[in-house]
């Protein structure tokens, strides 16, 4: 009994992901993992998003993990002091926005700090 349970739990999970990768698997769930090399929130522009963009800062971002404002308040502290220059993986559909994957999150429990050896 406990095997099919086990099974089922393993196939469920995301395929993890380093940002690199993600490209090539947009419109694809997946866990995309990498280090918060800048994040800010937009308080100013349409839908005031916040902004994680990892591996690489803004504009050379290679991901971007993009929390809209109805979300944020789900996030204590803010996500942009929370995940700086942290490892995190974020779960979700990978889209595209201009040319650069992304995950747009509505959850806390889609972002998991990472641990630092990890992809």
């Amino acid at each position: 009994m406990l095997i099919p349970i086990l099974a089922y739990t393993i196939f469920l999970q995301p395929a993890q992901l380093t940002t690199a990768e993600a490209k090539a698997h947009v419109g694809e769930q997946a866990a995309v993992c990498g280090l918060v090399k800048s994040a800010r929130w937009a308080s100013n522009s349409n839908r005031k998003p916040t902004f994680l963009n990892l591996d690489e800062p803004y504009p050379k971002q290679t991901f971007t993990v993009v929390i809209f404002e109805e979300n944020r308040a789900k996030f204590t502290p803010a996500p942009e002091d929370q995940f700086k220059d942290k490892r995190i993986c974020v779960s979700g559909k990978i889209e595209e926005f201009r040319g650069t994957p992304e995950i747009v999150v509505t959850a806390p429990s889609q972002i998991v700090t990472a641990a630092s050896g990890g992809r």
